[in-house]
């Protein structure tokens, strides 16, 4: 009986020693992936805030660029409505000089028919006069053999008179009348230089508003252009607002897993590489996936990336088999695009990189208890080695 606890004792002891000693083997684990998230979930919100100040002033500027318009198209309707009564007005001058130059083309006709008629007055008139001072013993003569009586002859010498002076009166009225006629004549074409110069200035300012509506319109559209542009602009902003919400959450997320993963790691156990049994595929299955992950990277990155999936194997926080490390979800890209399928299946594995595996499956590690890996990305800092950074 003492023999039995003797032995017992023996293996109890055997236990604690092998317990102190896996003790005393586990690595201080510093998981710096916390601390990494947690600047892009800074960076992450920094950057929406970004967007959505980008936003707010490119709303203000649709707002301002809408009064603009707004301002313009009021223009635009006041200049129409200007055009609209310098067209008229010019339609009517038109109207009025057309009216002028029919009336002046009316006297015109009045003045030449004056001008005949003064001419034609005047030839009678000197006819008769020439008649009357050629024959004029003829005349009298006659005038006197056929009176009747010295009172006949007065009456008719008086006819004669009064014919001359009824003569020089038509004569005098019909030079009256063709100079009324020509100092109509000279109003009217003064008029109509007038109706003129009216015209050229209202066709002056109709090609002034004309072309200020279609500045003004131009305008408008170019408004029209810039708002459609920012309205566009804005859509985007929101739907990357959108987007880097979604980002934030999910950093959010990935930072609370991490912090759960780092208070996990920090206080659980990790082993020591002899207890650690690998299975005959191990090897040909982590050397593919350093080819995925680290093909065309030194050879320290190659060992670096077999280092990572052996630290997880070590670490009782994730899977303790390099199956279940390499496969779990969501952890390493190349398992679950089919690019490890596709190296495995045509054995793309390179002899560095199974010389690599093999470093790490003995245990050397050149990146500490490092568990993650990536391409560099700022504000996380970790060992660099080619293009990843280790952490």
């Amino acid at each position: 009986m003492m023999k039995t606890n003797w032995v017992c004792g023996k293996k109890i002891i055997a236990i604690l020693a092998a317990l102190a000693i896996g003790a005393a083997s586990v690595p201080s684990v510093k998981v710096i992936a916390t601390e990494s998230t947690k600047k892009q979930l800074e960076e992450a919100k920094e950057k929406k805030k970004q967007s959505q100040n980008d936003l707010d002033n490119t709303k203000d500027d649709i707002a301002e660029m809408n009064e603009e318009k707004s301002s313009l198209q009021t223009q635009l309707n006041t200049l129409n409505n200007q055009l609209s009564e310098v067209s008229s007005n010019l339609e009517d001058l038109e109207q009025q000089i057309d009216n002028k130059e029919t009336e002046i083309e009316n006297t015109l006709a009045e003045l030449d028919l004056a001008r005949q008629t003064e001419t034609n007055q005047y030839a009678s008139m000197k006819k008769r006069v020439q008649f009357i001072y050629e024959k004029q013993n003829f005349v009298l003569f006659d005038m006197l053999l056929g009176a009747t009586s010295f009172a006949d002859f007065l009456n008719q010498n008086n006819y004669i008179e009064q014919l001359s002076a009824y003569d020089r009166k038509m004569f005098l009225k019909y030079i009256e009348t063709r100079q009324n006629i020509e100092a109509k004549e000279a109003k009217l074409q003064e008029e109509k230089e007038q109706l003129d110069d009216y015209k050229v200035k209202a066709q002056a300012e109709q090609s002034r508003v004309s072309g200020l509506v279609n500045q003004t319109s131009g305008t408008i559209k170019q408004y029209a252009n810039d708002i459609s542009d920012a309205e566009a602009r804005a859509q985007a902003l929101e739907d990357q607002i959108k987007e880097q919400e979604a980002d934030i959450k999910k950093l959010e997320a990935k930072l609370a897993e991490e912090m759960r993963l780092s208070k996990l790691a920090a206080s659980s156990a990790w082993r020591n590489i002899s207890e650690v049994q690998f299975a005959e595929g191990d090897r040909y299955l982590l050397a593919n996936l350093i080819y995925c992950e680290a093909g065309s990277e030194p050879y320290e990155g190659k060992v670096a990336v077999g280092a990572v999936v052996i630290n997880r194997v070590l670490s009782s926080v994730y899977p303790d088999t390099v199956v279940g490390v390499i496969y779990q979800n969501k952890q390493f890209s190349p398992a679950s695009s089919g690019r490890l399928a596709l190296a495995l299946a045509e054995g793309k594995a390179t002899a560095a990189c199974y010389q690599a595996a093999d470093e790490a499956m003995k245990g050397y590690s050149n990146v500490g208890n490092c568990v993650y890996f990536r391409t560099p990305v700022p504000g996380l800092s970790g060992i660099n080695i080619g293009g990843h950074v280790f952490y």
